[in-house]
């Protein structure tokens, strides 16, 4: 058994209340008692028991994190970061697959298959602003995405309608006037393809190019089959497109696959961007041009939300802190399939840092 904090108060001679508030990180402890402490933490080789803390202070010491598809790229690289700053923490993250089913996802929002969590980080595709006011569950909540745009609860999102414009214009500027967008999407829930192609078609009107929905293809779903389909489908117009706006980074290979194996250059003939800036992108020839929503800031965002909620409000007495809304960083990464000779993966700066609104 690991040594105990009994033990080591009686190596650095000081009590055990002295032991637990240098381990706790409280100011008020000498700093030459400080030091015995932290020499005899070390011989020890003393590790906190985080269960029997977490208990001590009525928590689980667990949180969950519930998304469509794990194996979604964005997802998986998005949940490594939410691990990391949970693990900081010393929280254990629970992962939930939802696949972006209604019963699945009220399911999470009632109790995460009934397991005791102190909190829950959601990426939702069905459920409503009324579900979440209905919501009796206290367990602290943070949305991400833009399933709930200013909703009840706290939420973390990236704005993806502007990011869709920007990329958009990029294409513009390379002299592109026939710019097809892949993953229009029909059902009234999906607001992200809703948003991305609003800015898509945004960016066409300031340019003073009419929307052709024959150039916007739609799919029920971003995978890379879907991408390759959609452009075979969009190559055999009587005016195929000279560039394309994919939703998303899977949309993109699969485009890119299909117009290389058609015999077209990527840049010269057709300029191919996508949205999410996933790993695959930056090693796929040519490599991609893309949005980079900044994953990181947006998973750390959550967790921090989910800490506020779980000690400062629940401290406080209060059960629903008034939400936040956090709008994270994107950038424009400028790579081969629009601009040849650029793989370096050139940085366009093209928004401000996270903004907050109470």
């Amino acid at each position: 058994m690991g040594a105990s904090l009994k033990d080591v108060a009686a190596l650095a001679g000081v009590s055990v209340k002295t032991v637990s508030n240098v381990v706790n990180g409280y100011t008020y402890v000498t700093p030459h008692t400080r030091e015995k402490v932290e020499r005899a933490l070390g011989q020890l080789d003393y590790r906190p028991n985080l269960s029997a803390r977490n208990l001590r202070q009525g928590r689980t010491g667990v949180i969950a994190l519930a998304l469509p598809e794990l194996d979604a790229p964005y997802f998986a690289e998005l949940s490594r970061f939410v691990i990391e700053a949970a693990t900081e923490r010393g929280w254990t993250v629970l992962i939930e697959q939802t696949d972006g089913l209604p019963a699945r996802e009220r399911e999470v929002l009632d109790g995460v298959r009934e397991q005791r969590i102190d909190g829950l980080i959601f990426s939702p595709i069905t459920v409503g602003a009324d579900e979440l006011s209905a919501r009796t569950d206290s367990t602290a909540l943070v949305l991400l995405g833009e399933r709930v745009l200013e909703g009840p609860t706290h939420h973390v999102a990236v704005d993806n309608q502007l990011a869709a414009r920007e990329v958009t214009e990029h294409l513009l500027s390379l002299g592109r006037t026939r710019i097809a967008a892949i993953g229009r999407q029909d059902n009234p829930n999906a607001n992200t393809a809703h948003l991305r192609l609003a800015g898509y078609r945004e960016a066409l009107a300031t340019a003073g190019i009419a929307y052709d929905e024959r150039l916007a293809p739609a799919t029920s779903n971003y995978h890379r089959a879907d991408g390759a389909r959609l452009m075979r489908q969009l190559l055999d117009l009587p005016q195929p497109p000279d560039a394309v706006f994919c939703c998303n980074d899977l949309l993109a290979l699969g485009a890119l696959r299909t117009a290389l194996s058609a015999g077209l250059r990527v840049p010269e003939d057709i300029a191919i961007a996508g949205f999410d800036d996933i790993e695959d992108g930056r090693y796929s020839t040519p490599t991609l041009t893309t949005i980079r929503p900044d994953k990181e800031q947006v998973a750390r965002v959550a967790v921090e939300m989910l800490e506020f909620q779980i000690n400062g409000a629940r401290s406080a007495g209060r059960r629903r802190p008034v939400p936040c809304e956090v709008t994270a960083r994107h950038d424009l990464i400028v790579r081969e399939s629009t601009s040849a000779g650029r793989g370096d993966g050139t940085q366009v700066p093209a928004a401000p840092e996270a903004t907050r609104t109470p």
